[in-house]
Formats: structure tokens, sequence, C-alpha cells
């Protein structure tokens, strides 16, 4: 199969492994592995980076991730960087189960130690939990500015969360304000569930949902 074909296939499979392509090219993995650097594929950011994409392919959210069954692509690059990005581009910093649920990752994963000390990231503890922020003095300043703002001063969510607040309590009348936090946490924006209850306690909406939680 000549190289056109195997692209038109890759196409057609949306993703691929090392030893798919290599079957598909009758190549060598030296080989298979210089084409998907001369088409400049995504390789995936789970599954240990074992699957890989065409550039066309994807079709990136918010954050920049692609998800394809259960293989997530980034438009960034590797799971840290694309760890990293997220958290440099956040509005009120992240914590690690906010990352966790961008990238579908246990919070308790070994891979946020190898954040520590890194160019781009400062890690800080607030009321017990560790937050990361960019560590760009500007925007660092602005993030955590944010976030004491949002869950600490009693702030308000932002006309734009407001409505992403709202669009997934309209469409889950009955989920718990934790869960509520986690798919805000999925369209791009931190905020805390003491924020979310503030939000709706103040519209009175609070009460039209039973055992909304803590």
């Amino acid at each position: 199969m000549d190289q056109i074909q195997v692209i038109k296939r890759v196409r057609r499979m949306k993703v691929v492994t090392i030893g798919q392509l290599v079957s598909l090219l009758e190549s060598s993995v030296i080989t298979a592995r210089r084409y998907l650097k001369r088409w400049r594929a995504h390789t995936s950011v789970n599954h240990n980076g074992r699957y890989y994409t065409l550039p066309d392919i994807p079709k990136f959210d918010s954050n920049g991730i692609w998800k394809y069954q259960t293989i997530l692509f980034s438009q960034y690059g590797n799971l840290k960087q694309t760890m990293i990005q997220l958290i440099r581009r956040s509005e009120t910093g992240l914590s690690a189960r906010e990352v966790g649920q961008m990238v579908e990752l246990a919070s308790n994963s070994s891979i946020f130690s190898q954040l520590l000390n890194i160019s781009g990231i400062r890690r800080e503890k607030h009321q017990g939990h560790f937050r990361y922020f960019s560590d760009e003095p500007a925007t660092y300043e602005r993030q955590k500015s944010a976030f004491y703002r949002q869950g600490i001063s009693g702030g308000f969510p932002s006309d734009e969360e407001a409505v992403l607040i709202l669009v997934q309590y309209i469409k889950h009348p009955q989920i718990d304000l934790e869960k509520l936090s986690q798919r805000v946490a999925k369209e791009g924006k931190s905020i805390a569930p003491s924020v979310i209850r503030r939000f709706l306690e103040h519209h009175g909406l609070l009460k039209k949902t039973a055992d909304i939680g803590p």
C-alpha cells in the first residue's frame, strides 16, 4: 500500500497504533515513525502514547483536547505539556482534581510530582490542597486574585461562567454541586462548588434541586 493509500486508510480509522501503521506500510518500525514525524501526527496523551492520528482529524475543544472513544489527543503536545498549558491558560489556576478532570487523570497520579519546580508552573497550598498557577508574574497575580475573589472572598461567577453553570444546571437539574463543578471544569472554567452554591442561592435556584450536596 503506497503512502497516499495509507493516509486515506488512517483517515478512515481515525487513530492507529505503530503496529497497525507498520502493517499498512509494510515497513519497519523506524520507517513508520519517520512517516509519523513527516505527517506531523499527534500522539495520544493517555494510553502511554500508544495511539497516533493525523493533524487534520482532531476537532479540539476549548481546552485543546480531542477525544476519540477512550483516547485523548491534545493540541499542546504530550500529557505534561498539556497540563502545563491548561494551568497557564486557566482563569483561576487549577487544582490537581480540576486538571485531572480535563485530561481524565486521577488527581493522585505521580505525574503531578513532575510539575514541581518546572518552568511555567507555580504550586501553592490553599486550605490544605495544592493549586497550580502560571509562574509568569502578571498571569500569576491575575489568576490568584480571581481565585480568591471566587472561592474565598464571596465573589460570584462572571457572566460567561454563569451561563456555563446554568446550561449544565438546566441539563442536569438533580446534579449535586461537586459534579456540577466538574462539568463546568470540562468546559474550561474552574469554579468552586461553594461559589456555585452562592450563585444558585442568590438567584433562588438552589431550592429546586433536592440533595444538592454541600
